[in-house]
């Protein structure tokens, strides 16, 4: 399987070699670096996990579009030419189609204890310094604006608003409407510890940015968002 996951992993880097939007190889790396340390604190198959981490962007559809997103033709064919076994195909293909913050809200979740374990690493990539320079790459590939002092965030998330690309937008709502509620979805121990501290090292973000803003009325609103969500630490 070694050999098998390193022709994968060759395959994915060539696909996103493209990608600058925070979803590129350097993303999935990190995403299978934390699966296989999740997976060994949580007894779990490694070549599953490291199979559904290399393969969970590869049909994004963010990236490729929503009939991609559905029917998965990337991870399908990388994986059968990595000779892959038909049944280990269809557990991967089958744990992709449930993860992601827009599969959360529409209420499904990956079934697997290996499908949990890539959905709480992905998310965990979301959180901390990485999350916060993805959400500037993604708004840079987007012409989004980092922060606007009008514009507060969406409180009731659906999945038609969230995403929507009609509605005014910031990298900052969209820390709030996202990354900031992700401490929440993990779905193991493990995954549950190592957001808690990237999920504080965000609060603590923001809070040095409101105050160098002079933003009172964003700092209230942080504060109140926390006390909804579940709060956090302070410094």
């Amino acid at each position: 399987m070694k050999n098998q996951i390193n022709l994968i992993k060759q395959k994915v880097n060539t696909l996103l070699s493209q990608e600058n939007s925070g979803h590129d190889m350097a993303h999935v790396n990190r995403v299978l670096a934390l699966s296989l340390n999740f997976a060994k604190q949580e007894d779990a198959n490694p070549n599953i996990a490291s199979l559904i981490a290399l393969l969970h962007d590869v049909d994004d559809y963010k990236l490729f579009g929503h009939d991609t997103a559905t029917n998965l033709p990337n991870a399908r064919c990388i994986m059968q030419e990595a000779e892959i076994s038909p049944d280990t195909q269809t557990i991967v293909c089958n744990e992709i189609k449930h993860l992601g913050y827009s599969k959360r809200l529409q209420g499904l979740r990956p079934r697997t204890l290996e499908g949990k374990i890539v959905s709480d690493a992905d998310m965990c990539d979301g959180l901390g310094a990485h999350g916060i320079i993805r959400t500037c790459q993604y708004s840079a590939a987007h012409q989004r604006p980092f922060f606007r002092l009008d514009l507060f965030p969406l409180d009731e998330l659906t999945v038609e608003n969230y995403a929507s690309n009609d509605r005014p937008d910031s990298s900052i709502n969209h820390v709030f409407e996202k990354i900031l509620r992700l401490k929440n979805l993990m779905l193991t121990p493990s995954g549950k510890h190592e957001a808690e501290a990237r999920h504080n090292f965000t609060v603590n973000f923001l809070r040095q940015f409101f105050q160098e803003e002079n933003a009172t009325n964003w700092l209230n609103y942080l504060d109140n968002f926390l006390t909804k969500n579940g709060g956090t630490d302070r410094n």
